[in-house]
Formats: C-alpha cells, sequence, structure tokens
C-alpha cells in the first residue's frame, strides 16, 4: 500500500492533499461471494442507510442463519421481497442472479482469478447489474488495485470539488482527470468518496 500511496501523492498533488487530510487507507472489503453482489444490487439508486436496512431485512425474511445464498433466496415469496423494501426491479434482478448462481451459469469462484475485463463481461451479461455494480464487486469483494468507477456520482461530486471544477464532470471528464492514479485507481476512488465524509465501506453512495 506504501507504494500505491507514494505514487498518487506523487503523480497527482489533489490526491496528494487528499491523501494528506484524510490519513490512512483502511477500505473494508467484502466477501466475493453471491451475498455481495445481492448487497451492490440492493444499494443501487438507494443511500447507504436505506440500502441496509433493507438488506438487513432481507437476511431476516430468509431466516438461513445469516446467509444469504441462491437456494435461500430462490424459496423467498416474491410478495415478502416486495414487502421488505425491495421494488419490483430489483426482485427480478436478484431472483435472476440467483438462478444463474444456482445452476452454475455464474460461477463466482472463477471470477477471483480472471481479469478485470472478464469480471466485467460477465457480470453485465446479468440483467440487473451493470458497469457500476460490477466495479464495486471488483473493488469491494475481488480487491482489485486499478478501478476507477467513472459513472458513480460520489466519484463525480467528489472530482468535481476537489479540482475545482464549475459543473459537475462527465465519466469521461473524470476518466481523464483519473488517468495519472493508474494503476491504483481503486485506492484513488477510496479517497474521494471519503472526502465526501460517507464512510467509503461497501456502500459508497452511488447513482445506478
Amino acid at each position: 500500500m506504501r507504494k500505491a500511496l507514494s505514487h498518487l501523492q506523487k503523480s497527482d498533488p489533489v490526491m496528494r492533499r487528499l491523501v494528506e487530510r484524510i490519513g490512512p487507507y483502511r477500505i473494508e472489503y467484502a466477501p466475493a461471494d453471491f451475498s455481495t453482489l445481492v448487497r451492490c444490487i440492493v444499494l443501487q439508486q438507494l443511500s447507504g442507510k436505506v440500502a441496509v436496512t433493507i438488506y438487513r431485512r432481507l437476511i431476516e425474511a430468509l431466516d438461513n442463519g445469516g446467509a444469504v445464498t441462491p437456494e435461500a433466496l430462490l424459496r423467498l415469496p416474491e410478495q415478502r421481497l416486495r414487502a421488505i423494501g425491495l421494488s419490483g426491479a430489483k426482485i427480478t434482478y436478484i431472483r435472476t442472479l440467483a438462478r444463474e448462481c444456482a445452476d452454475g451459469r455464474l460461477d463466482l469462484a472463477r471470477l477471483e482469478t480472471a481479469s478485470d475485463e472478464e469480471v466485467m463481461r460477465e457480470l453485465t451479461r446479468i440483467k440487473g447489474i451493470g458497469a457500476w455494480t460490477a466495479h464495486m464487486y471488483l473493488i469491494f469483494a475481488l480487491r482489485r488495485p486499478d478501478v476507477l468507477p467513472v459513472g458513480d456520482l460520489g466519484i463525480r461530486v467528489a472530482v468535481g470539488r476537489e479540482y475545482g471544477l464549475p459543473a459537475l464532470p462527465a465519466p469521461a471528464e473524470v476518466e481523464r482527470l483519473g488517468r495519472p492514479w493508474r494503476p491504483y485507481a481503486s485506492v484513488a476512488s477510496w479517497y474521494l468518496w471519503r472526502s465526501l465524509g460517507d464512510g467509503a465501506g461497501l456502500y459508497p453512495k452511488a447513482d445506478s
């Protein structure tokens, strides 16, 4: 991690100030499993607090000793999923994901050794999993060091503030400004989330 921080501080004066202001890199990782993908889907377009509440209700509804598994989720009636606060679209998404994992079409263990590009392709082919969700899984579950979620609203807001931009930057502008952060864009992303005071655990603020 010293190498990553040294690179960021040397390559970008804005990032140097962020590292000095925020301090040590203390990311909270999540398991590389089905439950983490479900949590990411639940978070889509919700604040962290609301998403955590719904996810806790889901765990209670599954009544599976705290384990969120494809089999347990598929046994839960749709009405029960709606009652805990999930939208119809998200119910479809997590059920589709559960079927993919249950029948072996999606092998999450294989993704641990796949390239970032392969992970993106494999996850985003599933309905309800877009680039944002795949990026979160790469950063927080697979612990990949060089992922830049340019479409994340929190990242865009933080970049706008820290770089003194007159308007919310487009994803392409975030990508351009983030070139010096490579190959440690995930670390830079964590510092940007932290600059907003959102904690940057598994659940940074998301737009989709």
